[in-house]
């Protein structure tokens, strides 16, 4: 079958897993790009900005432009630009954005208008979380980069910073604008940098939810690899299925008929 004329593909747990390559995926990639197939590179990762991205996944064997790349910091400057002009952000993240942030006025502490979460890890303690609780009832707004609860790293699933919203949701009644996937303003962004409606237009995901049916939800078609976060019983209970399941990113090039 001829699947799409263009690719959304997420990197963590598709590509790479701890930024080591998931075997056949620089061929399949390769394979992609002769077939002329439009490509475009999703990811919630917050950890790293996108030339960090791609010089990672340069260092794994797999060649992308940081052009190609569209990331949650990424697109969360972009929206804090418009929405909140001059605002003082108060950021929990694990990892340093400030190049994907250009323009954002961070500040270390209260006063804040917007609390923005990144991605979890280290820094998200009892004070940097009950700071932030603290600024929301006050009347901060709340922006999330993402809701991923979790990703999958060389030592297994890690806990992500989504649980860390829905609690501060929770406790304040503020709700997240949240920016990475699953929102559909992501992925529309996904499909402006493509240049192609979403009919023609494929999500390629290792989250059945995050990825692959928040994609459909938007009219994109919806391909779930079973390598990094996939695990036995990813299927059960879905208000949706995915429109097609493979093994892993090799085996995507075989679902495209070359015109």
């Amino acid at each position: 079958m001829a699947l799409a004329d263009g690719l959304v593909v997420d990197i963590d747990g598709v590509l790479t897993v701890s930024w080591e390559p998931i075997e056949g995926a620089a061929a399949a990639l390769g394979e992609l790009r002769r077939l002329g197939v439009a490509l475009t590179f999703a990811t919630n990762t917050t950890s790293r900005t996108r030339a960090d991205v791609a010089a990672a996944l340069g260092r794994a064997g797999i060649e992308v432009d940081a052009g190609e790349i569209l990331t949650a910091p990424a697109a969360t400057a972009t929206y804090l630009r418009v929405a909140y002009p001059d605002a003082k952000v108060l950021l929990i993240n694990e990892g340093d954005l400030r190049d994907d942030l250009e323009g954002i006025a961070l500040v270390p502490g209260p006063p804040a208008d917007v609390v923005l979460i990144g991605g979890a890890g280290p820094a998200f303690t009892y004070g940097a979380l009950n700071t932030a609780f603290g600024q929301l009832i006050d009347g901060a707004a709340l922006v999330a980069m993402h809701r991923s609860l979790a990703w999958r790293t060389d030592e297994g699933l890690q806990l992500d910073s989504g649980g860390f919203v829905h609690a501060l949701e929770e406790a304040t009644g503020v709700e997240a604008v949240v920016m990475g996937k699953p929102s559909p303003s992501f992925f529309e962004a996904s499909l402006t940098t493509l240049g192609l409606p979403a009919e023609r237009v494929a999500m390629v995901g290792d989250d059945v939810r995050t990825d692959v049916l928040a994609a459909q939800a938007c009219g994109m078609r919806g391909v779930l690899v079973r390598t990094g976060k996939f695990r036995p019983g990813s299927l059960d209970g879905l208000p949706a299925r995915p429109d097609i399941v493979v093994d892993s990113f090799a085996d995507v090039p075989d679902l495209f008929t070359p015109t």
